[in-house]
């Protein structure tokens, strides 16, 4: 039974915080990429403005890769991380979208490593199309923090 777009994005953020970096990459389509604006919600496009992370399938690979390698000295010792989330809330397509679902989740972030920690706050917006072995894949994950125009730490992991 394919599950449903919500359940999805539940799914994802449980693959991330595992440490299941190969899993939650096959979740992105070929076209697939990762976003985090700049400016937040406020920015309208990836274009015009600068990104804290704007990322397509390759450099996700090459993240994915650095992060199971045992000579990533970011990694000693490794990071860990959680996500709490809100019920995701469907957003309206935009017209042509055809098969595609956009979904807004608001969400905590905690990320650990050794004694540090860090906390970021925001909503992602998952654009998904039909298909993958999920029964979805992720066409674009944009992350809005909510201090994205303040200084930010080095994020390790993937929010």
């Amino acid at each position: 039974m394919t599950p449903s777009a919500e359940d999805f994005v539940v799914h994802e953020a449980e693959l991330i915080d595992d440490r299941r970096w190969d899993e939650w990459l096959a979740l992105f389509a070929p076209d697939g990429r990762y976003w985090i604006p700049l400016q937040g919600a406020a920015q309208a496009d990836a274009e015009s403005h600068n990104a804290l992370a704007l990322e397509d399938r390759l450099l996700l690979e090459l993240r994915v890769r650095r992060l199971h390698s045992p000579r990533a000295h970011s990694q000693h010792p490794a990071s860990r991380c959680q996500h709490v989330l809100q019920a995701s809330r469907r957003l309206a397509a935009g017209p042509g979208d055809g098969e595609i679902v956009r979904l807004r989740t608001a969400f905590l972030y905690v990320e650990s490593r050794g004694q540090q920690q860090v906390q970021l706050a925001g909503h992602c917006v998952h654009t998904l199309v039909a298909g993958g072995p999920q029964g979805w894949l992720i066409r674009e994950k944009r992350v809005n923090l909510l201090d994205a125009d303040q200084p930010l730490p080095a994020i390790q992991l993937f929010v």
